[in-house]
């Protein structure tokens, strides 16, 4: 009898023992692959228990015994093998959701976003009103970047749980970079009316406001949140990027001086106070600004860029270039660092160090583009110009559509007088940027030296049904009437009208000398072309017209003048100026 009890209290301790491990293991398991959902922000109610935790339907025993060695492993590190053990446990039991949700939330966390959409989608194909797998299928969604799916599944899981506030606001969240503000506003009103409190909330709203330009709501919207907790830091920042954009910059200096003052690392605030003092002309605070950034940053800190770039655009050159040498030796893929490091260098007339730095940024920079449009000046500074269109060239072959581009390398085969290929590249930057008058503009200058007047005046008058207010279209047109010596009645309209639009412009104010000098009235004419003389000194055909309006006023000693200074001008073939000088010179010795 007493051995009887004595195996019996030592099989029950056993037993008692093995319950015990159990029990811990599946509390440690569903802890292990709970679903990462986002983090309870401040005066948000936390969602619901998952309800997983909880086995309605226990596992097979079969499947129970591969799902403890996944645990087991899982407590170990070993991913890998939990995810062998967890197959084998589905191939047990593949109808059970538990199961499947556990494999979505390992294949998650080992992030393989692919296998675990599908272990998801089964396990809610499977229990469809169990919210926690619907918010599960939508975190994998949005890792996915799928928005629109994602929101399906937040709504689904909304739907089972309304009072999960979290969620709300997550969904939110969605919709506000959805840019559907209206939809976004109506979750928010939701929460706010549930907790009025809730100071994300309060923070959303104004974003939005402000994404609508209703400054007044976003202001509101951003006080209230700071009404709830003053040291909100993006909502002290985005108040005072609303002062900014308003024109209110007294009151977005007041804002980001009492952002640093609690945030004394936040450089973006920094940047733009130093910018804003130094726009205004506080050029004291702004010294005082810099040096609370360099006090609160090491030098080749990312924070210095601030300093190289304002050095940059105060032409410190070298100032400039100490700053931003450090920050990329430091950082070598800033690359917004390295551009303006080259930049500088370019500024100083350092070509080589400047293509040296450009050459280093790559595609993926948003600064790429850029750097080699200056790469391929720099060669043209240099009188590499085939090298600088190869340059160009690839850029267009990578389909990029950047006009200045297209502009630039059209310029290149114009300088070497191979208007077809120029020609050939302004039209492929028309397919990709329809409507774009610069390029349209370049395309009728380039038909006409290609010896087409026609057609280039019809590519004008495409560029005023656009934009009829287009001066130098306007100006084209009625110069080439003025030109041809044709209705310059109509081209002394367009030219006037052109003046409107771009008074001081020489070019325009030329070509209405040079209307009324087609119309004989050489007084007004030498008005005018004085006048455009005046603003482009050493332009040859400016300076031709002028010397052709005082000979017809019969003063030739200006006239004489004007010629040989065209004549000064190696642009300009010079055999018609010569020959009005011979001509002009033998009247002068007639007459005198």
């Amino acid at each position: 009898m007493n051995n009887f009890f004595t195996n019996y209290m030592s099989n029950t301790k056993e037993l008692l023992k093995i319950i015990f491990i159990i029990l811990f293991l599946a509390f440690f398991v569903a802890c292990a692959f709970s679903p990462n959902l986002p983090k309870v922000r401040q005066g948000i109610s936390p969602p619901e228990k998952n309800a997983l935790l909880t086995q309605d339907k226990p596992l097979p025993r079969i499947a129970y015994k591969d799902f403890l060695m996944a645990c087991i492993t899982v407590s170990r590190g070993q991913y890998n093998k939990a995810h062998k053990y967890l197959l084998q446990s589905l191939e047990k039991d593949p109808k059970s959701a538990y199961l499947n949700q556990k494999m979505a939330v390992l294949l998650k966390n080992l992030k393989d976003t692919p296998a675990a959409l599908k272990y998801a989608q089964k396990c809610v194909s499977l229990e469809p009103d169990n919210a926690e797998n619907n918010i599960l299928l939508g975190d994998l969604y949005i890792m996915q970047k799928d928005k629109d799916l994602a929101l399906i599944y937040y709504n689904k899981a909304l739907n089972i749980t309304p009072k999960n506030q979290q969620l709300r606001l997550i969904i939110s969240n969605i919709l506000i970079k959805k840019e559907l503000f209206a939809k976004a506003l109506t979750y928010l009103e939701i929460l706010i009316q549930e907790n009025p409190n809730l100071i994300i909330a309060y923070y959303y709203r104004g974003r939005i406001e402000l994404s609508r330009k209703q400054y007044g709501k976003a202001e509101e919207s951003f006080k209230k949140a700071l009404s709830l907790n003053e040291t909100m830091e993006p909502a002290l920042f985005d108040l005072a990027t609303l002062y900014h954009m308003t024109s209110r910059y007294m009151d977005a200096i007041k804002i980001y001086e009492n952002l640093i003052n609690y945030y004394p690392y936040n450089f973006a605030a920094r940047e733009r106070l130093l910018k804003l003092y130094l726009n205004l002309g506080q050029n004291s605070k702004a010294d005082k600004q810099m040096a609370e950034i360099k006090r609160h940053s090491k030098p080749g800190g990312p924070e210095r860029k601030i300093i190289g770039s304002i050095y940059l655009k105060q032409e410190k050159l070298n100032q400039a270039i100490y700053e931003l040498d450090l920050v990329v030796t430091a950082w070598p893929n800033d690359y917004q660092s390295r551009y303006y490091l080259a930049a500088a260098y370019q500024a100083k007339g350092d070509l080589e160090k400047a293509l040296e730095h450009f050459y280093i940024i790559k595609q993926e920079s948003k600064y790429y583009y850029n750097a080699r449009m200056n790469i391929a000046h720099i060669l043209e500074i240099q009188g590499k110009d085939d090298a600088a269109i190869i340059i160009l060239e690839q850029i267009i072959n990578q389909g990029k559509t950047i006009p200045e581009i297209n502009l630039m390398l059209a310029s290149l085969y114009e300088t070497q007088e191979n208007y077809q290929k120029a020609i050939e590249v302004i039209k492929k930057g028309i397919q990709q940027n329809k409507g774009n008058t610069e390029l349209l503009f370049r395309l009728g200058i380039l038909i006409d030296k290609s010896g087409d007047n026609i057609s280039s005046i019809k590519y004008m008058e495409k560029i005023l049904e656009i934009d009829p207010n287009h001066a130098e279209s306007l100006n084209y047109i009625g110069y080439s009437l003025a030109e041809q010596d044709h209705n310059l009645d109509k081209a002394m309209q367009l030219i006037q009208k052109a003046l409107k639009i771009k008074p001081d412009n020489p070019y325009i104010i030329d070509s209405l000398g040079w209307v009324y000098f087609r119309k004989e009235h050489y007084k007004e004419a030498l008005t005018y072309l004085k006048k455009a003389t005046q603003l482009l000194p050493d332009d040859p055909t400016i300076n031709e017209h002028l010397g052709d309006a005082y000979l017809k006023m019969k003063d030739y000693y200006n006239a004489l003048k004007y010629y040989k200074k065209v004549l000064s001008n190696k642009d300009i073939s010079p055999d018609v100026i010569e020959n009005k000088i011979r001509n002009l010179e033998q009247l002068m010795g007639e007459k005198y």
